[in-house]
C-alpha cells in the first residue's frame, strides 16, 4: 500500500492538470484508468514516477513526501526557437506565421518543412540583424485596446524564462496553443502568469515546462485590407518596414 502522502500528491497532480483519470492514464502509460493508482491497490510503478519527472517536472521525493519542492527547478527551461528559418542564401529570414497557421505551429515547431510553406521575407533594418524575428497574427480580443484582432506584432526570440519583463508583451507558444500575453514571472512561484490587457480575461498560471517558445513583441503593424493575399501582405510589410526605419531614425 502506498503511503497516503504519495496518493493525494498523486492525485493532486492530476487534478491540477485537469485531466480525467483515464485521459492521464494514457499520458503516463497506464492501461485504462488511474483509478487503482489512486485507491492504493496499484503500485505506483517506478516508470510512472519518471514520467511524471520527464513530462512535468515533479520532483519523486515530493511525491513521496519526502519533500517540500514540487518541481525540479526549471527555471532554466529553454524557450529558444526550435527552428530557425533561412533564405536561400542562409541569411535568417522573418517567418510570418498567420491565425489559421497558428493552429498548427505547436504541433509542427520542430518540423522545418512546414515552416517552409509560409510567407517569409527579408528584414533590411539594422535592428534586426543578428537576432531571430517572427511575425504572428493576433487573433481574439483579449490584448485590447493595444492590439487588435487581426492585426500582426513583430517579436524577437527570447532564450529563457528568466529574460521576461513584466511591461513587455510577448507570443507564448504553448503545447496547443499561440497566445500574445504579458507575462509575469512572481519570485518564489514555480508559476508564470499569463496577463490579458483586457480585463475581461482573467489571468491564469501555467507551468515553465508547457512553455515551448516565447517572443517579445516588439513592433505591430496594421496592415490594410488587401493584405488577405500573400503579395499584399509582402507589399504591405515592406511598406511598414520603411515606416519602422523612420521611427528608429527618429528615436536615436
Amino acid at each position: 500500500m502506498e503511503n497516503e502522502i504519495t496518493l493525494k500528491r498523486f492525485i493532486e497532480i492530476r487534478r491540477d492538470l485537469g485531466f480525467t483519470q483515464a485521459e492521464f492514464a494514457a499520458i503516463i502509460g497506464v492501461s485504462n484508468t488511474t483509478a487503482d493508482i489512486e485507491r492504493g491497490r496499484t503500485k505506483l510503478s517506478g516508470k510512472i514516477v519518471a514520467e511524471l519527472l520527464k513530462q512535468y517536472k515533479i520532483n519523486p521525493l515530493w511525491l513521496f513526501g519526502e519533500s517540500d519542492t514540487k518541481y525540479i527547478e526549471t527555471s532554466h527551461t529553454s524557450v529558444i526557437p526550435k527552428v530557425v528559418t533561412v533564405d536561400s542564401a542562409d541569411r535568417e529570414n522573418m517567418v510570418l506565421v498567420n491565425a489559421k497557421a497558428a493552429a498548427g505551429y505547436p504541433q509542427n515547431i520542430q518540423d522545418t518543412s512546414w515552416y517552409q510553406q509560409l510567407p517569409a521575407f527579408d528584414l533590411p533594418i539594422p535592428e534586426f540583424r543578428n537576432a531571430t524575428y517572427r511575425g504572428f497574427q493576433v487573433e481574439g480580443d483579449s490584448m485590447l485596446p493595444n492590439l487588435r484582432p487581426g492585426e500582426w506584432v513583430l517579436a524577437k526570440a527570447i532564450e529563457h524564462i528568466d529574460d521576461v519583463s513584466p511591461n513587455k508583451i510577448y507570443v507564448v507558444v504553448l503545447q496547443d496553443a499561440v497566445l500574445v500575453k504579458k507575462v509575469i514571472k512572481k519570485p518564489n512561484s514555480n508559476n508564470v502568469t499569463l496577463v490579458s490587457l483586457n480585463e475581461n480575461y482573467p489571468p491564469y498560471e501555467i507551468k515553465p515546462f508547457q512553455i515551448q517558445e516565447i517572443w517579445q513583441v516588439n513592433s505591430k503593424i496594421t496592415f490594410g485590407i488587401d493584405a488577405t493575399t500573400e503579395t499584399g501582405l509582402l507589399k504591405q510589410l515592406q511598406e511598414s518596414m520603411e515606416e519602422l526605419k523612420r521611427q528608429l531614425k527618429n528615436k536615436n
